[in-house]
C-alpha cells in the first residue's frame, strides 16, 4: 500500500523575494516546483499538496485598496479563497503537464478548502499577523475609525493592518481528499492555511477575517487524512541549531523530545524555522514522521538522505 504524504510549500516558492508579482513569473516558478512534486508521486506516494500565499494574498489586498473607489473591496477570507483559486490553477496545470510528460496515470485536483477556527482562540483577543500594504499615520487613523482595523507602526515603512492568526481546529472536505487520493489523484488543498471559517450558534459556517499559519494547517491536514509523512519544504536543506559557543550544526534525525529541547532552549535561531519545527513536532507526536527540507531535495529527503527528520521516538 502506498504511503501518504502531505507536502507544505511556501508562497515564496511561487513568488520569490524581489521578483515582480507578474503571473508569468509565478507560473515559471510553479513549473519548476511541479517537477519536484512529480518526483514524489513517481516514488509511489499518495500526495496532498498545500501551499502558502503570503505574497499573493498581499497583492490581492493591494489591488483591493487601489481599486476600492471603483470596485468594492472583498473581505480577507474571500481574498484568501481568491488566492487559493489562482495558485491552485497554476499548480494543477503544471503538475498535469509534468505527469503527462512522465507518462504517469495520476491526475490532479484542486479543492477550495475551508478551515474551521474557534472564535474563543486567544489570537482573536491579540491580533498579531501583519497583512497588506503600509499606510501613512493619517491613513491609519482613518482606517481605525472607519473600518475598526487594528494598525501597528513600522518605523521604517509606516502603519500596517494586523489580524488574528488562530490555530486550525478542523479542515473541511477531508473525506473528499481521501477519496481522491484513493482514485490516484494528487490533491491540492487548504492553500494559504485555508479559508478561515467558524461555526455560528446555529451550527452554520461563516467566514472570519483572519490568517491561519500554513504549516499548522498542513500539520492538521496530515493528521486528518492519516498521512504517514508531513513534509515542510523550505529554501534550506536542514534545520540548523547553535550551541552555547555559537557553533552551528545541522539536525538530521531527531526525536520529538530532542526537537522540543532545541526549540525551548532557543538554539533554533531562525524565527521562520521555529514555527516549522513546532508544526513538525506536533505531527510526530501522533506517530508520524515530519521532514523539513529544501524543495529541490524532497525526493532525496524521502529516501532519508537529506533533510531534518523528526520522529516520535
Amino acid at each position: 500500500m502506498a504511503k501518504r504524504v502531505v507536502v507544505a510549500m511556501g508562497g515564496s516558492a511561487i513568488l520569490k523575494r524581489n521578483q515582480k508579482p507578474e503571473f508569468d513569473v509565478q507560473m515559471e516558478n510553479v513549473k519548476r516546483n511541479a517537477e519536484e512534486i512529480a518526483k514524489i508521486e513517481a516514488m509511489d506516494y499518495e500526495v496532498v499538496l498545500t501551499h502558502g500565499n503570503v505574497p499573493q494574498v498581499g497583492n490581492i489586498l493591494r489591488q483591493n485598496e487601489i481599486a476600492k473607489d471603483v470596485v468594492p473591496a472583498s473581505p480577507l477570507d474571500a481574498c484568501n479563497g481568491e488566492s487559493q483559486g489562482y495558485i491552485g490553477y497554476m499548480l494543477e496545470q503544471s503538475l498535469k503537464n509534468v505527469l503527462k510528460k512522465n507518462r504517469s496515470s495520476a491526475n490532479v485536483v484542486t479543492l477550495l478548502t475551508e478551515v474551521e477556527v474557534d472564535l474563543e482562540d486567544p489570537a482573536f483577543e491579540n491580533p498579531s499577523k501583519p497583512i497588506g500594504i503600509f499606510y501613512s499615520e493619517e491613513q491609519a487613523k482613518y482606517l481605525r475609525a472607519k473600518k475598526n482595523w487594528l494598525m501597528v507602526e513600522n518605523k521604517e515603512h509606516g502603519y500596517r493592518r494586523v489580524v488574528p492568526s488562530p490555530n486550525p481546529s478542523m479542515i473541511h472536505g477531508v473525506d473528499s481528499v481521501i477519496h481522491l487520493l484513493e482514485q490516484n489523484n494528487i490533491v491540492i488543498a487548504a492553500g494559504g492555511g485555508g479559508i478561515p471559517v467558524y461555526q455560528t450558534e446555529d451550527g452554520f459556517l461563516a467566514g472570519v477575517e483572519a490568517v491561519i499559519d500554513k504549516d499548522l494547517t498542513g500539520r492538521k491536514l496530515a493528521e486528518q487524512v492519516g498521512a504517514d509523512i508531513f513534509m515542510i519544504l523550505t529554501d534550506e536543506s536542514t534545520v540548523s541549531v547553535k550551541d552555547n559557543r555559537n557553533r552551528e550544526k545541522s539536525l538530521r534525525d531527531v526525536s520529538v523530545d530532542e526537537a522540543q529541547a532545541y526549540l525551548q532552549s532557543g538554539q533554533i535561531t531562525s524565527e521562520r524555522m521555529k514555527s516549522k519545527v513546532a508544526a513538525g513536532i506536533e505531527f510526530a507526536k501522533i506517530g508520524g514522521t515530519s521532514i523539513i527540507c529544501a524543495l529541490d531535495e524532497a525526493g532525496l529527503a524521502l529516501e532519508g538522505k537529506v533533510g531534518t527528520h523528526i520522529n516520535c521516538t
